[in-house]
């Protein structure tokens, strides 16, 4: 487990709904193309593909590496899976400047019912290296924050039939 109860972290978490059932939003969300929805901006470079993953992305356990269109990748493994209502993953052994940042991540997706739609919480959890914390959770945090809420807005595009931005 890379995050325990007393690992001290810098959580990031950004909200969005759709008008689509939980059911459907986790069929669209879970298994997603992440260079669909991992676009380079200024600060952050996107996902240019995905290696290894050698089966579905359905069940704890399950490893893939995302590559990135700096050249960079990291490793990725489902931490939990439950559908419709949520799954978490791990990031690990990054290979750019979030290295020197962080030892990874832990990813949580949450799909809660909101009348006929859904309401989607989506949480990145920085382990932090020694005395970078002071990064992660200060000029560090509003830019990923904004770039997890242009994915997470894209994300929330492709569960209602639309094409990410």
């Amino acid at each position: 487990m890379l995050i325990t109860r007393t690992d001290q972290t810098a959580p990031i978490t950004v909200f969005a709904r759709t008008s689509v059932s939980p059911e459907t939003a986790f069929a669209v969300i879970a298994p997603i193309d992440l260079s669909l929805v991992f676009k380079a901006d200024r600060f952050f470079p996107g996902v240019s593909h995905i290696e290894g993953q050698h089966d579905a992305w359905d069940r704890a356990g399950e490893s893939r590496e995302p590559h990135f269109t700096d050249g960079s990748h990291v490793t990725e493994r489902l931490t939990e899976y439950t559908a419709p209502h949520g799954f978490a993953y791990e990031l690990t052994g990054f290979t750019n400047v979030l290295n020197s940042l962080a030892q990874g991540v832990r990813g949580e997706f949450s799909l809660l019912p909101d009348g006929p739609g859904t309401n989607i919480r989506w949480t990145y959890e920085f382990k932090p290296r020694p005395g970078r914390g002071w990064v992660l959770n200060g000029p560090f945090k509003p830019l990923w924050q904004r770039y997890m809420q242009r994915a997470l807005d894209r994300m929330v595009d492709m569960t209602e039939g639309r094409d990410p931005r």
